[in-house]
């Protein structure tokens, strides 16, 4: 813990002197946002003949999984309440509105032969509305809600998805591509894979390690490609459009920065986690990392694989296919991972074979004194943002770089300073990356309201908007983040000065708030004091 205290204890007084007064401009050209995802605010899971996604069929069946045993069948109900979901972008100032579509709104079933009129008029208003304000859309095809009868397929599992999703990634591109300049393909495909086959994390919750991740990525590669392909060929020249991919990891640091096998973990990780897909769209040989590639092959066959890796072959022609299709570089990161080797005992005790096994690091967050949040695998350490985009300009120097998420969870509450030195202290550390050299074009923010929250259910908060659950109409109240955030989105300055006050109307929300039963009290003065000092504390490691 001491090699991370250091910096501070030798920075800490001029950092008390500046820090409060300092304000940070980003280039006039950088695109700011704020996103959401359909499962998780949505709603109407079954309205106007909507049909049924792994999320509905897990949520439904398996509510043991979900903490607090709850579903997004009503979530935030921007099934119906799109129009103040508009109105919240506005009032931030951000540009971009980054969003996702569900597949079986739009097609029920999951094939073209069943497309639901409702559902495509429910986007193309949205879209119209969004449009309205100057606010860009940026929409993301697939963010996790698989139709439930392809997943009885396989999923992503099944080389049948390949065509199958480019169908659906047509109708979208046909129906919308006109107004929509900004596309991703794919959310966090790792999540997708690993996460919800690998684990019993995410829908479809496989919890079978080791195989099946590997086969949904393979085909997550090639069905991106392929949408990309198509949308270059058939309309991105009368569209005028761009199209990407959008990968997720935490930053990993070596546990100790002076062991070379810490340091070499740290580096497995990272192509484990990010390099798996990003390698084969941004490297300039294409294919799965080396490491991936010879770690999976020679321990497939000390298991009793034979020959055959569990990770997939591609093709030559497929390298070639897959490599370069991305206009942007989309990275979703929250926090940091300190990542040691998993020795030849296993010791990080992973399941054999598994993706963690594979990899060969175990990664941790004990021992450093880093700030938490509402959840427990988020802490606060912003220089790990600083290093994740400057290996990402090492590692491939894409054409652009898009932090297409990037937020911190409590637990409820509109007097959330913890959030607001979050993004002051994160939005450093991308202004850091950018003074740096990296072409970091474009900053979302995650998330715009208070949503479902996947396997944690509505018990931990990432929004700027509150969201009364309770209420019919599912009432949004700007928080204080909402305040900060839409000061930074407006001067495309940071202002470690300005700390708003809520208004009068604001505080008697938050004294309805505080009567809430499923909501916990907010946290105190004290707790804002505290977080404040943190901020200056951690602003010393950015510099």
């Amino acid at each position: 813990m001491f090699k991370f205290i250091l910096p501070v204890l030798l920075l800490i007084a001029s950092c008390l002197d500046s820090a409060a007064s300092q304000t940070r401009r980003f280039p006039d050209d950088f695109r700011w946002g704020v996103g959401s995802s359909s499962y998780q605010i949505e709603g109407g899971w079954n309205a106007d003949g909507k049909g049924e996604s792994i999320w509905d069929f897990l949520t439904h069946n398996y509510p043991e999984k979900i903490a607090d045993k709850l579903n997004g069948d009503i979530s935030a109900d921007s099934y119906h309440q799109w129009k103040r979901d508009v109105q919240m972008v506005k009032e931030l100032h951000a540009g971009t509105y980054r969003f996702s579509l569900s597949w079986t709104r739009i097609m029920p079933g999951g094939y073209k032969n069943n497309v639901s009129t409702a559902g495509i008029e429910y986007y193309s208003n949205l879209i119209d509305e969004l449009l309205r304000y100057n606010i860009t859309p940026m929409v993301t095809i697939y963010h996790w809600d698989m139709p439930q009868r392809l997943q009885e397929l396989g999923g992503w599992t099944n080389p049948e998805i390949i065509p199958v999703f480019k169908d659906y990634a047509r109708l979208v591109l046909e129906m919308f591509g006109d107004r929509v300049k900004t596309w991703t393909t794919i959310n966090e495909p790792l999540h997708v894979c690993e996460c919800g086959y690998g684990l019993d994390y995410m829908a479809p919750s496989y919890n079978y390690p080791g195989i099946p991740s590997y086969l949904c990525g393979h085909n997550v590669l090639k069905a991106h490609a392929e949408v990309v392909h198509m949308y270059r060929e058939l309309f991105q020249s009368q569209q005028g459009g761009r199209i990407g991919i959008t990968m997720d990891t935490s930053w990993m640091e070596p546990k100790d920065v002076t062991s070379t096998e810490d340091r070499e973990a740290s580096e497995r990780a990272l192509q484990f986690y990010l390099g798996w897909f990003a390698h084969p769209i941004f490297s300039k040989e294409g294919n799965y990392p080396k490491v991936m590639i010879e770690r999976i092959r020679n321990l497939s066959k000390e298991q009793g694989f034979g020959d055959r890796s569990r990770l997939p072959e591609f093709t030559a022609e497929e390298i070639q296919r897959i490599r370069g299709t991305a206009d942007f570089f989309g990275i979703n990161s929250y926090t940091t991972k300190l990542v040691y080797s998993n020795g030849h005992n296993n010791t990080g005790k992973f399941p054999v074979p598994s993706f963690n096994h594979d990899m060969g690091a175990v990664e941790t967050q004990k021992g450093v004194d880093w700030p938490s949040s509402g959840s427990s695998w988020l802490k606060v350490y912003p220089r790990g943002m600083y290093n994740l985009l400057m290996w990402i300009h090492r590692e491939y120097n894409p054409p652009r770089i898009l932090v297409t998420e990037n937020g911190v969870s409590d637990r409820g509450g509109l007097e959330d300073y913890a959030r607001v030195d979050y993004y002051n202290l994160y939005l450093s550390a991308v202004l850091d990356a950018i003074e740096d050299g990296v072409n970091v074009k474009g900053y979302m923010a995650w998330s715009l309201m208070d949503s479902y929250e996947w396997k944690v259910g509505f018990s931990e908060k990432f929004g700027l908007y509150h969201v009364d659950f309770n209420s019919p109409n599912r009432t949004r109240t700007p928080k204080v983040s909402a305040l900060v955030m839409a000061q930074i989105y407006k001067t495309n300055t940071i202002d470690w000065s300005y700390r708003p006050k809520l208004n009068e109307e604001q505080l008697v929300a938050l004294a309805q708030l505080s009567t809430e039963n499923q909501q916990p009290k907010t946290s105190g003065a004290s707790g804002a004091v505290s977080w404040s000092l943190t901020g200056l504390l951690l602003l010393a490691l950015l510099r």
